[in-house]
């Protein structure tokens, strides 16, 4: 399988690492959208939100599970937001499903 964020889980390309646990991978983001913006992607390949099952569901408890850790280890008590893009005009680039935590900034609504 050629894909980025399973060959960031594996340590073939390096990254930053923020948080990790048996089931879930947390790292910096190289483009940045905010001071603090870490992608969370679950070790298992899941390619995107549409592809949740019954089967697979527990890994998206998982994601949140680390969501609310890595927010206390790096004290985002002001707020955080949690971004998940589905599909190519969802704008999801890597075929991996993943969330992006983004914090320390204010975080309008919409975004732009």
């Amino acid at each position: 399988m050629d894909c980025l964020f399973c060959k960031i889980i594996a340590g073939e390309i390096p990254s930053t690492k923020i948080y990790e646990n048996e089931w879930v991978y947390a790292f910096a983001d190289i483009d940045p959208k905010a001071p603090f913006h870490a992608i969370i992607v679950p070790k298992k390949h899941i390619v995107s939100a549409a592809d949740i099952t019954a089967e697979n569901s527990g890994l998206i408890a998982k994601i949140f599970e680390a969501v609310a850790q890595i927010a206390r280890e790096q004290n985002l008590e002001k707020g955080f937001r949690v971004v998940n893009n589905c599909g190519e005009e969802g704008g999801q680039t890597v075929s991996h499903i993943h969330f992006h935590l983004l914090a320390r900034r204010n975080l309008a609504w919409p975004p732009g």
